[in-house]
């Protein structure tokens, strides 16, 4: 049986102009779920990851607001809570449309922690931002009396930020390595994980967000997935996005994508990481790699529609034909 892990994008469940309502959110995964069980359906063994960006901001701002009148909660603890706030969603939907569809599959939601190095480069680094902005005063208040490392955006004010370390290790592998191998369908390492450390063989959560491609990828490739799908808000991977020029990705090899991401056209802060993510799992012994909306996933994988990646060489001469291709932005 072919294997397959589905990141699921946290800001799939909160659509551009919602207030990110719980019903919003449901009606949002609907679509996602459908598609999910039309894999199983199509034989598929499936894990699926989600990410919390929108979600886990939420949650800290609410932490903040009520400061006043209860303890506020570290981050790694609202991780924590998000994790649990899209596992139920996505469990209870992908349950009923498994009912739907007259199919009998566990749906289990894993909490799961995701250990990264205190020597990561990152830790010293602090780049990803999180949570609300702030006037300059309530930043600088906030610096002085919580040690906040905050940035500056040039149209919306001051902003926190935090370390974004590689992960290493998913502390909860062997459990949900048992539940798929048991035929479930399993909900992990949403966001990214939950950040911990091992100090002298002691778990501890950090402040940290963990980019939830990256985690994705590791998990892919330690439970040994044949296919890694990333989904997003397009239906391929375009070089020049949003440009005249712009021309989709089909089918490429790693090599050729790795080009083009040499090339600078993925940057950091949009579909950069996946491109990197979806490298790292071919690299490492993956089959395949899909980068695509949830609309197009069940074709994508069929290869009637979105970016396929797969192994393969490209000869020194096309990787710099590659590499001098005009640089565009996505």
């Amino acid at each position: 049986m072919k294997t397959m892990l589905i990141a699921v994008g946290g800001n799939s469940l909160i659509r551009a102009g919602e207030k990110g309502t719980i019903a919003e959110q449901f009606a949002n995964v609907q679509g996602t779920a459908a598609t999910i069980v039309a894999l199983l359906r199509d034989g598929f063994r499936l894990v699926v990851t989600h990410g919390n960006g929108p979600q886990v901001g939420a949650a800290l701002l609410r932490s903040e607001r009520a400061a006043d009148q209860l303890p506020g909660q570290p981050l790694d603890v609202c991780d924590a809570c998000t994790q649990g706030e899209i596992g139920y969603l996505l469990q209870q939907s992908l349950e009923n449309e498994l009912a739907r569809a007259g199919l009998h599959v566990p749906v289990v939601a894993v909490l799961t922690q995701v250990v990264v190095s205190e020597d990561d480069p990152a830790m010293q680094r602090p780049t990803k931002p999180i949570g609300p902005f702030y006037s300059r005063e309530q930043a600088e208040q906030r610096r002085r009396q919580l040690g906040w490392k905050i940035v500056e955006d040039a149209v919306r004010g001051f902003r926190r930020v935090v370390p974004s370390p590689e992960p290493i290790e998913i502390v909860e592998l062997e459990a949900i390595c048992d539940l798929v191998q048991d035929g479930a369908l399993v909900i992990a390492a949403g966001g990214g994980g939950i950040p911990v450390i091992r100090r002298e063989g002691i778990l501890r959560g950090i402040e940290a967000v963990i980019d939830k491609d990256r985690a994705s990828a590791l998990l892919a490739l330690r439970l040994g997935m044949d296919v890694f799908a990333i989904l997003t808000d397009e239906d391929f991977v375009y070089l020049d996005y949003k440009r005249p020029t712009q021309r989709p990705l089909t089918r490429v090899t790693a090599a050729e994508l790795e080009a083009y991401y040499r090339a600078g056209h993925f940057p950091p802060g949009n579909m950069g990481p996946k491109v990197e993510s979806v490298l790292r799992f071919l690299r490492s012994g993956g089959i395949e790699a899909v980068i695509t909306s949830y609309e197009r996933l069940r074709d994508a994988v069929a290869g009637r529609a979105g970016t396929r990646i797969v192994p393969g060489a490209t000869g020194a001469a096309e990787l710099q034909e590659l590499c001098e291709v005009h640089v565009g932005g996505q």
